[in-house]
């Protein structure tokens, strides 16, 4: 089993409230459909929100290759944009 976790800080144009209305709504959902996923936690990061850590994700995957392989395929790539645009 391979494990990824991931840190993530939200563009600094997004409240706390939309990182997580959008991380926790319409990414989750795309996230859901990584190909090969066997997990995934999402954790928002309590506090002001001044930190350098606004959520920490964890996907696992049956090996590292099916991680590469899943970030690689069309779906991958897309959550992945996704991702870019709304993290610092």
């Amino acid at each position: 089993m391979f494990k990824a976790i991931i840190l993530l800080k939200r563009r600094t144009d997004m409240s706390r409230e939309q990182f997580s209305d959008w991380w926790l709504g319409d990414h989750a959902r795309l996230a859901l459909g990584l190909p090969g996923l066997r997990g995934l936690s999402f954790n928002l990061v309590e506090g002001d929100g001044t930190g350098e850590v606004d959520g920490v994700s964890e996907l696992w995957f049956d090996s590292q290759a099916a991680f590469e392989a899943a970030y690689a395929s069309e779906h991958g790539r897309a959550v992945a944009a996704d991702s870019l645009a709304h993290v610092a």
